[in-house]
């Protein structure tokens, strides 16, 4: 597959990320740990992947601004294109050991989603897309699943966890869905919950209280892949809210259904 100049410049940043990442994850027992709030990890490895993508970005693309979870905002001299950053999305699983976890880039022009990657270095699935070009695993084509009737399909989620979210209103989501579905999934990186929506493995995903970094790297690569990405309203932005829902039409329409009514 022909990339552009940009995605090779978000794919050349993601990767050299991800084999920092890597063989930190082969060490995961030797890694210093700190707290940043309840149950929120950090590693040395999260402001390590990080720094590596602020310097691989800042090379290619001076000027352009840098929104990163660990450095939080950085402004640019070009005022019309950002970079939103999550260098380690799955922070938890990678600290458990579990090869579940992804490097999510995502570029605003004039508060504009154009292009979008996230990347899993534990298997090597790199999820790319621009604007109006498609969305793509490695050299794959995705293209959102096409299931229409809610029995059939398999969503995934957000589980608030201690000192984090409503649980109360999770514990309604989840009675609400339950009998309406094949199956609930939790996995631990919403930016690889979207690539999934993307990819068709999953069929739809919500989750709340999300950040901008978590969020724009995969927004893109589901709307690519023929997906609708939207707040809990249905209308709303997720960049703006924090709370996320996709999938098909059909799906998403279901989810909003049941879900806005809540909460």
């Amino acid at each position: 597959m022909l990339q552009s100049a940009l995605m090779n410049v978000m794919v050349k940043a993601a990767r050299r990320a991800g084999r920092s990442l890597k063989r930190d994850l082969g060490e995961i027992e030797n890694l210093q740990v700190s707290l940043k709030g309840p149950a929120n990890f950090v590693s040395l490895a999260d402001k390590r992947a990080e720094d590596i993508l602020y310097e691989e970005l800042s090379k290619a693309r001076p000027g352009y601004g840098f929104f990163g979870e660990e450095g939080g905002n950085r402004e640019g001299t070009d005022k019309s294109h950002t970079w939103i950053v999550d260098p380690l999305d799955g922070t938890t699983n990678f600290l458990h050991g579990i090869p579940h976890f992804g490097v999510s880039i995502g570029l605003q022009r004039d508060g504009v989603l154009i292009a979008g990657l996230v990347y899993n270095p534990a298997n090597d699935e790199l999820y790319t897309a621009e604007r109006g070009k498609g969305a793509f695993l490695n050299d794959q084509r995705l293209r959102v699943s096409g299931r229409r009737q809610m029995n059939d399909c398999v969503i995934a989620c957000g589980l608030p966890h201690i000192g984090r979210g409503d649980h109360e209103l999770s514990r309604r989501e989840m009675a609400a869905l339950q009998p309406k579905v094949a199956g609930l999934r939790r996995f631990g990186a919403a930016s690889l919950d979207l690539v999934f929506v993307a990819a068709g493995r999953i069929d739809g995903y919500w989750e709340r209280n999300l950040q901008p970094w978590d969020i724009a790297g995969g927004q893109i690569i589901v709307r690519e892949a023929g997906g609708i990405v939207s707040g809990i309203r249905g209308d709303d932005d997720p960049l703006e809210t924090g709370d996320v829902i996709c999938g098909n039409e059909f799906v998403h329409a279901e989810l909003v259904k049941i879900l806005k009514p809540l909460g």
